[in-house]
């Protein structure tokens, strides 16, 4: 029995969950993303392989460092305007195989506040 460390962890399980989860055109998925130092997230139409838009901690309408709560909120709201900018207001969530807890809810949250229906 092998034994995985945590990131290989979390691959196996986001390769899982996008199994189930995929974006089309008329509801595109929302996919999050975070490292130790920033967070992204990028609204993706599976069937054409697009990139409809995308908002991140490095973005400069943020104006926070790091890879917390605070931000991730920032972040979601951002993309939650950049989508609707586009006109896109439902998505499918996908949490990347993380956990949904901490930065990845709030980010959720801050979404579904700015408009995004998921």
């Amino acid at each position: 029995m092998s034994t995985l460390n945590r990131k290989e962890l979390r691959q196996k399980i986001h390769r899982r969950i996008r199994r189930k989860v995929s974006g089309t055109t008329e509801r595109p998925r929302l996919a999050v993303h975070y490292s130790n130092k920033n967070i992204y997230a990028q609204v993706i139409d599976d069937t054409s392989g697009r990139t409809l838009c995308a908002a991140s901690s490095l973005d400069k309408e943020v104006e926070s460092s790091g890879a917390n709560v605070s931000t991730a909120e920032k972040v979601g709201s951002l993309i939650a305007k950049r989508a609707t900018e586009a006109k896109i207001s439902a998505v499918i969530f996908d949490r990347g195989g993380h956990l949904y807890h901490g930065k990845v809810k709030a980010l959720a949250d801050a979404a579904r506040g700015g408009g995004l229906k998921f």
